[in-house]
């Protein structure tokens, strides 16, 4: 986004989508997360008989919860996330009906992190972190293929080592 002498610059959605395996890593999140509680209800249900359908009924009600929102959630989700780098700045757009746009320069960029835990490593997938001087926090990339994060990583590294400025 080039900024000349008479000529503003314009926000554009970042052009790239996160892989698609971040739907089944989002899905398995949530999954586990409805899990959680519907597990020990069912089993309490099934073991408590006075108080059975009361245990069974928000065990169940939960469990579909739960699985639609992991049918749905996670397709949203991966048409609303988008990212981009330049020789300038990261962009990151999240969000559908709060949309947030995170823009970091590379001049203020302080750190760059891969993080791939356990899920994220069986989907083979990872997290790039971009910390800046911001009060706002760190830029998170999520859902990227492992590979493409680790060059993501050594681009950023190499960039932001040639950008003239102090980071802070």
């Amino acid at each position: 986004m080039p900024q000349g002498e008479g000529t503003a610059a314009v926000l554009r959605p970042p052009r790239n989508t996160l892989n698609e395996r971040a739907v089944g890593w989002w899905r398995t999140q949530w999954l586990l997360l409805t899990a959680a509680p519907v597990v020990p209800l069912a089993v309490l249900g099934a073991l408590i008989g006075p108080a059975r359908f009361w245990l069974l009924l928000p065990a169940a009600v939960l469990a579909a919860a739960g699985t639609a929102g992991a049918v749905l959630f996670p397709l949203w989700w991966f048409r609303t996330h988008r990212w981009e780098i330049t020789g300038d700045a990261v962009y990151v757009r999240t969000g559908f009906f709060w949309q947030e746009w995170r823009i970091a320069p590379m001049s203020r960029i302080q750190t760059v992190d891969t993080v791939r835990g356990p899920l994220e490593q069986i989907f083979r997938l990872a997290t790039v972190t971009v910390t800046t001087a911001s009060a706002k926090g760190a830029v998170r990339i999520a859902g990227l293929d492992h590979e493409t994060a680790a060059d993501l990583a050594r681009q950023l590294t190499r960039i932001t080592r040639d950008t003239p400025g102090d980071a802070t």
